[in-house]
């Protein structure tokens, strides 16, 4: 019996599944790089932070980033505090001294202590630096005044050649996405 035993097997074993998960959210991740850090110009994915995969993939993939992404704005969140909280002094002056022994530096060693714990955290579900760098640098602060719905599944008509599986789109929602706005409704004015 599955009891408490949640989500999609795909076939596989739970360490399989979750290798799964990690690769794709890794590649959907590194599409959001530089197009001089591709090898070359080919490599380079036409449409950045968009993967195409079957349907149940996508599905299964969602939460997981979305996941990510909160733990990755949380911890730029504590980063931010961390830096406020900070000294401009220099390391070993009578300045930065003072403020080594207040309670300023126990504040910021709290909160910069969370940020890299949040870092790590990401590490350990990634298990790419330069995914958690892409992640906590570019995507995260793009989702600040977000509160979840960081990615979107669109479905593709035509199935995969070989097997024809379901195919849908993953990638996360932007910002200038084209929102169809409602016209304003027309009022008869009384004269």
């Amino acid at each position: 019996m599955r009891h408490r035993r949640t989500g999609k097997i795909f076939g596989r074993s739970p360490s399989h599944q979750r290798a799964l998960l990690r690769n794709l959210a890794t590649a959907l991740i590194l599409t959001e790089r530089d197009e001089d850090d591709f090898d070359t110009k080919e490599m380079a994915p036409k449409v950045a932070g968009r993967i195409t995969t079957t349907a149940p993939k996508a599905k299964a993939l969602r939460p997981f980033v979305e996941r990510c992404i909160t733990i990755a704005i949380k911890g730029n969140a504590c980063a931010a505090k961390a830096n406020e909280r900070g000294t401009q002094a220099e390391h070993g002056s009578p300045a930065w001294k003072k403020w080594r022994e207040g309670e300023g530096w126990k504040e910021w060693a709290n909160l910069s202590s969370k940020s890299v714990a949040a870092r790590r955290q990401l590490f350990q579900i990634l298990n790419s630096k330069e995914a958690v760098s892409i992640l906590c640098d570019k995507i995260a602060p793009r989702f600040v005044n977000r509160n979840g719905g960081y990615t979107r599944i669109m479905k593709l008509a035509t199935p995969r050649l070989g097997d024809g599986g379901d195919r849908a789109i993953i990638e996360f929602v932007g910002e200038n996405d084209s929102r169809k706005k409602k016209a304003a409704p027309k009022v008869p004015s009384v004269e």
